[in-house]
């Protein structure tokens, strides 16, 4: 077989792997590069594929063209929800023979990205949804190939691993993920199954590596809601306003602060397309259980309604926005310049439960927003946070389950990657031989 590392090892995002198996090939995930996109944002111009390209915030997936594996593509297999991972789907997918595969939560999501004004491709591509847990029968030029989603736990909910069965072997896609035996929504990760793959013999795994430099084990989600009722129901914030940011597709995360935002008797408020759009995507597949609990609003008019109610008395109202990062045009951003009806005011709280994705672009915003809330006198609380990425100590246990023949870190620059190498290297395999370190656009022959 050969393997296209197209995208995500050379940068945290824009994940895309390529599987060719002679008569056929597969591709595991499409995503975004989304320090560009933030750009795009500010200066307000439609997307398309053309400009995506030019701003390298989509795969430079025509490589496939060049090396006739393009016509060879059979299937799109997507892990989960997320933007790096699904949102360059609607660009690119048109461009392949081949039906769009993911958990019912993901489709529902891509289905949404679709029906995005800023998308303007046509997507011919059928879309399958098929639940955690279950496989899927791919149809190749002369033969069929078995594929699991394997339910794990991650930052949204319906993540999978997916285990594409070759005459090779498997070869086991697990970009991204952690071990959480004690998730807040949606069920723990399917040792047996995992265990079960190892038996059949995995070739290869794809693993994300985005902290395995970190000696540790990833906290369980219980932890973050641990963390955020510390926060939000033993700090004095009777008389004071009360804002929290999140990624907007972490439901297991909302559903905890939508919790304690109902035990201190605030009307919850969501605002932002984003969390619309996620939040909408969960309930219909019945996966939102606070659904009915909250205000939704995604569009200027709605917002600014909302939020003339809520500035004249912040301590009822509990609002939930877009902008963890600092992105310009997010909720939270316009807020703290002072373009939105609501005021940031002394003592206010403003509850970061997220973790700056380590980019200059976002790290450059977040510092920007925070230096401008603290200007009014809020209080900040950052890092009512775990996160969705296995660490070191995860990714051991991990690699002892599967026992694959080759390891490829995924998921970074060599920066990020590095560390997976060297664990590897600790665990008996061997650079270059049985671990690969891959960047962008480069293929490895097994």
């Amino acid at each position: 077989m050969e393997i296209y590392t197209i995208g995500g090892y050379n940068e945290v995002g824009k994940n895309m792997t390529v599987v060719d198996l002679g008569e056929d090939a597969v591709i595991f995930d499409a995503g975004l590069y989304l320090p560009p996109i933030v750009e795009l944002e500010e200066k307000d111009v439609k997307f398309n594929e053309k400009e995506l390209r030019a701003v390298g915030a989509l795969p430079a997936d025509t490589i496939l063209d060049k090396k006739g594996v393009r016509e060879k593509v059979r299937a799109i297999l997507v892990g989960h929800a997320h933007l790096d991972h699904v949102g360059a789907l609607p660009y690119l997918a048109n461009r392949y023979k081949a039906d769009v595969i993911g958990t019912p939560f993901t489709t529902e999501v891509l289905k949404t990205l679709l029906n995005d004004k800023n998308s303007d491709q046509v997507f011919r591509n059928q879309i399958v949804a098929i639940q955690p847990n279950s496989s899927y029968i791919i149809k190749g030029k002369t033969r069929q190939y078995k594929v699991d989603f394997i339910n794990i736990t991650h930052s949204t909910i319906q993540t999978s691993l997916i285990a594409l069965h070759t005459p090779e072997g498997v070869v086991l896609y697990a970009n991204d993920f952690k071990l959480d035996n004690n998730p807040i929504v949606g069920k723990r990760p399917n040792y047996e199954k995992i265990k079960e793959i190892a038996k059949e013999g995995v070739k290869v795994l794809i693993v994300d590596s985005l902290y395995s430099s970190e000696e540790s084990k990833t906290p369980s989600e219980k932890v973050a809601r641990y963390l955020l009722e510390d926060v939000m129901l033993t700090t004095d914030n009777s008389k004071s306003g009360m804002i929290i940011t999140t990624f907007s597709s972490h439901i297991a995360r909302l559903k905890s602060i939508v919790d304690f935002g109902k035990q201190l008797n605030r009307k919850i408020i969501f605002l932002g397309r984003s969390l619309n759009k996620y939040v909408t995507a969960a309930e219909k597949v019945k996966m939102c259980p606070f659904y009915h609990d909250v205000a939704i609003a995604g569009y200027k008019n709605q917002i600014n309604s909302i939020l003339n109610k809520v500035n004249k008395n912040k301590p009822d109202y509990l609002v939930v926005c877009t902008g963890h990062q600092g992105e310009p045009g997010s909720i939270l951003s316009r807020i703290s310049n002072d373009e939105m009806p609501l005021s940031i005011s002394n003592k206010d709280h403003v509850i970061f439960s997220s973790r700056v994705i380590p980019t200059p672009i976002n790290i450059a915003n977040r510092e920007k927003m925070e230096k401008r809330i603290k200007k009014k006198g809020a209080r900040i609380f950052s890092q009512a946070h775990v996160s969705g990425h296995a660490c070191r100590e995860d990714l051991r246990d991990f690699i002892g389950m599967v026992q694959p023949q080759h390891i490829i870190p995924a998921h970074g620059d060599v920066q990020k990657t590095s560390p997976m190498m060297e664990l590897a290297e600790e665990l008996g395999y061997k650079s270059g031989k049985t671990c690969h370190l891959m960047q962008d656009l480069q293929m490895l022959k097994i």
